[in-house]
């Protein structure tokens, strides 16, 4: 694996800070009703994403996920502006304004998406790695989705497949506890759920979803797995979002005082700990990445603010594509 290092911690604090900020500002903004429909927030759930790209191969590997998706691409290089605009609504948004929060996409970076539907990412996931394996690629598809979606159908049908046929691929199961307001406990008879995978004799294990440093680990370990021909891996999350399944929950399934349990281990001030205990960074220097994160999340938000809506046009340019038709053109 890829040493951790200082600049490791450090860039883990800014980019796990940023991301936090970056919806903790989505979340000011809703309420303003400049962004509209679902928000679905990943404060808590950081360190998944921050393990996973340190394990990565960025450029060759993918990803694909299900609707709490606004940080995965910017971790992947998307330009953060791009991504407040979509949800914004504006044409400078990475799907020209049309796709909203739920569906952030990239194929330039890799990141594949942003569903809606419970568990329909899963069956794609194992297409693309299919499709990397098919065409002689190098890359491994990182599949995300939520303990809620482990209950699908298409997830057994999945496994299956990506078994029998030898997928480059690592699915991901982030079990932030709930199902939207159900518990894990209260949706079958077990809550180890990465023992599904011991079905269909898929290596699996469970991973502290709270802990970047073993987040890239077992990343490591399932992706060399993957990329050397070996078939899909399959690692459970455990982590916790501290926001509800979207910002319209009243979060009655739950209590403050289980919330406030979680944030004692906030994946923020795990790495920042280990900042300060090792001296990787002064107070000045911390308040200066700080103030820097402000800044970037202001300039989001004007970027998006100061955006155009896009053209009652455009709803017809990007619907037909064809040769034959020459009333409509496909302009984007």
């Amino acid at each position: 694996m890829k040493k951790i290092t200082k600049e490791t911690y450090i860039n883990w604090y800014k980019d796990m800070l940023f991301w936090r900020k970056f919806e903790d500002k989505l979340a000011a903004v809703y309420i303003q009703q400049k962004v509209r429909g679902f928000l679905h927030l990943y404060n808590g759930q950081e360190a998944v994403l921050a393990g996973a790209l340190h394990a990565m191969n960025l450029g060759e590997d993918k990803m694909i996920t299900a609707y709490r998706n606004h940080v995965q691409p910017i971790g992947m290089g998307v330009d953060a502006k791009r991504v407040m605009a979509e949800l914004y609504g504006r044409v400078t948004g990475t799907s020209y304004g049309m796709g909203g929060s739920m569906h952030i996409f990239s194929k330039e970076k890799g990141f594949y998406g942003g569903h809606g539907i419970v568990g329909g990412q899963i069956p794609l996931g194992a297409g693309i790695a299919f499709a990397d394996k098919y065409f002689g690629r190098k890359g491994v598809t990182i599949t995300y989705f939520g303990d809620g979606a482990a209950r699908q159908g298409s997830l057994h049908e999945t496994f299956n497949m990506a078994m029998a046929w030898e997928l480059p691929v690592v699915f991901i199961v982030e079990n932030n506890g709930y199902a939207m307001g159900t518990s894990v406990a209260r949706t079958a008879n077990h809550e180890d759920i990465w023992k599904l995978g011991l079905a269909y004799e898929m290596p699996s294990e469970p991973v502290d979803g709270m802990n970047p440093v073993a987040v890239a680990e077992a990343m490591d370990k399932a992706l060399s797995h993957a990329r050397s021909g070996k078939g899909p891996y399959f690692l459970e999350m455990k982590t916790y979002r501290y926001r509800g399944h979207s910002m319209s929950d009243a979060q009655k399934y739950r209590t403050k005082e289980e919330v406030a349990e979680y944030k004692k281990i906030d994946p923020i001030t795990q790495v920042l700990d280990v900042i300060k205990k090792k001296k990787y960074l002064t107070e000045k220097e911390i308040q200066s990445i700080n103030d820097e994160v402000k800044n970037m999340v202001n300039e989001c938000e004007k970027f998006a603010d100061e955006s155009p809506y896009p053209e009652k046009q455009q709803l017809y340019d990007v619907v037909y594509e064809q040769e034959d038709y020459p009333f409509i053109k496909h302009r984007l």
